[in-house]
């Protein structure tokens, strides 16, 4: 799943070593040639299970969408 929301490249070893070699969601490895995906709202990279898992809760606008949380005053 791609969204404008998101930017799709290739782990390389100047991302793994300067900016980060883990999910910033989950924190699982990041392994040059993985495919993550840069989060342009929140400024962090991702991998490929927990970008699916955040575009699918966001709207195009890449603004999250609430769920009805049926709280104590609502």
């Amino acid at each position: 799943m791609s969204s404008e929301c998101f930017i799709t490249q290739e782990a390389t070893n100047e991302i793994l070593l300067r900016v980060t070699n883990v999910c910033a969601e989950c924190y699982d490895d990041i392994n040059k040639g993985d495919t993550i995906h840069y989060d342009m709202q929140n400024y962090r990279y991702l991998c490929k299970s927990c970008q699916e898992r955040l575009c699918a809760q966001m709207n195009e606008n890449c603004e999250m969408i609430e769920e009805e949380s049926g709280g104590l005053f609502y």
